[in-house]
């Protein structure tokens, strides 16, 4: 029926989907608190004047931002991202103590465009440290994100670049070019986030959609150039072009070559002089996370510095730091599904099926103890037989069956069936609870089933 649709963009997740994620999530939750990460949480609805400030997240992302309004007028939006809550959150707590981290999941909403990997509410898993303008704080965020894919088993690369290149390479255009920067009639932000668009549309692409901007012809074809002449077998070649380009050092060169120095896999980074990402707060390190193996289109994760961001929010001069990486579950998910890497999960939580053969009093409260002593445990509600309850387990795949009858009862004990192998045995419920934490004592074997 059509009134039941969901709207575009948005998708409902079964158990057995549920569970997957949640198992992410899990793995995710202990590397980030492995890394002195403790958790925080923000409204999902946020102050439209808050989302839409200067410096935020920038016009693009405005035009896939869900707004609505309070019953007082209010304007309010929906959060596109976890970024700008937090220097929320860090505004309104001027005195907590720095450097603060914190780890975020939620969901964020973006009305934009949908594609495999991309919907319109979607979960962002973030990590930010805010305090420290240190490389070792941007390390510690690539650090943390190699360690999550070697334990996901995916070999990725990180794209890094540093949003000071880019400006510097807008400033070294326009005076090899003798351009008034006042005279170009497309601003450096949106230069840059028609450059960071290279590798999706190639050269033809970004050139033709900076002439469309306003920018001349042998202008975009001379940016580009310069990027080209960037290119480098190696992050080093890469740095060593960027010093050589420019007549002053490079800032940004400056601070990639110190991050590197403390990423454990440098093998596994490789910088991308014209990478820009796509929010305007970013003001120097970016990345972006893409899968090797297996290919994947997809960012899967992505972030970078943002130095002014809170302060601007805030408006003031106080200099608050802060550099993140957002985790994007769906095309993790996605990414996870296509390798097959999550097969064999469960459909349920439940460990036991208790099946009640005409004792249904006695049933609830061996249920009642199995339950106290740590066992997830589900109970047949509607009095179906034994062959129709063991096929409801056997379609949840649930694990262990605990068939309860007079005849066991009267002699202490119930039958437990491992519903992956057919076999049964005889247990005192002592024994059922020892079975499924991990094992029998040695010394109180099991009782076969008559």
């Amino acid at each position: 029926m059509a009134k039941l649709n969901l709207p575009r963009g948005m998708h409902d997740y079964p158990p057995e989907e549920k569970l997957r994620r949640d198992t992410l999530i899990r793995l995710l939750i202990e590397r980030f608190e492995a890394y002195g990460f403790p958790p925080l949480e923000t409204p999902i609805v946020e102050r439209w004047e808050v989302l839409s400030a200067k410096y935020s997240g920038g016009t693009e992302i405005l035009k896939e931002t869900f707004q609505l309004t309070d019953q007082g007028g209010r304007a309010l939006g929906l959060r596109y991202d976890l970024t700008v809550p937090l220097a929320r959150f860090i505004g309104s707590h001027p005195t907590i103590k720095r450097p603060f981290k914190r780890y975020q999941i939620g969901p964020v909403f973006r009305d934009g465009p949908i594609r495999k990997g991309r919907t319109r509410q979607f979960i962002q898993c973030d990590v930010d440290i805010v305090g420290s303008s240190s490389m070792l704080a941007d390390a510690e965020c690539l650090n943390l994100t190699l360690d999550i894919f070697e334990r996901l088993g995916f070999q990725v690369m990180v794209k890094l670049n540093n949003r000071k290149i880019l400006y510097e390479i807008i400033r070294h255009f326009e005076r090899s070019e003798e351009i008034n920067e006042a005279a170009l009639p497309v601003s450096d932000d949106e230069i840059i986030l028609t450059l960071d668009k290279l590798e999706k549309v190639g050269q033809a692409g970004v050139i033709k959609e900076l002439v469309d901007k306003g920018l001349e012809r042998p202008h975009a074809e001379g940016l580009l150039g310069i990027l080209e002449q960037l290119a480098g077998e190696s992050n080093a070649e890469v740095l060593t072009e960027i010093m050589q380009c420019f007549a002053a050092p490079s800032e940004g060169a400056r601070e990639l070559e110190a991050l590197l120095q403390s990423v454990h896999s440098e093998e596994r980074v490789r910088i991308v002089p014209s990478l820009a990402r796509g929010l305007s707060y970013y003001t120097g390190t970016i990345f972006e996370v893409y899968s090797l193996d297996p290919p994947f289109d997809s960012a899967l994760a992505g972030g970078g510095r943002y130095d002014r961001l809170i302060g601007d929010l805030l408006d003031t001069k106080q200099p608050y730091p802060a550099v993140g990486i957002s985790f994007g579950l769906e095309p993790i998910m996605e990414l996870l599904k296509a390798s097959e890497k999550e097969s064999g999960q469960p459909r349920t939580v439940t460990e036991l099926y208790v099946i009640p053969i005409g004792t249904v009093k006695e049933s609830l409260a061996l249920t009642h103890q199995l339950r106290s002593s740590g066992i997830k445990t589900d109970l047949d509600l509607i009095g179906r037989g034994v062959s129709d309850n063991l096929r409801y387990a056997n379609t949840y795949q649930i694990p262990y069956a605990l068939l309860i009858g007079p005849d066991e009862l009267a002699r202490g004990q119930v039958k437990l069936r491992d519903m992956r192998t057919g076999s049964e045995e005889l247990l005192e419920l002592p024994e059922v609870i020892a079975r499924l934490r991990g094992g029998l004592p040695p010394d109180e074997p099991p009782h076969p089933a008559s």
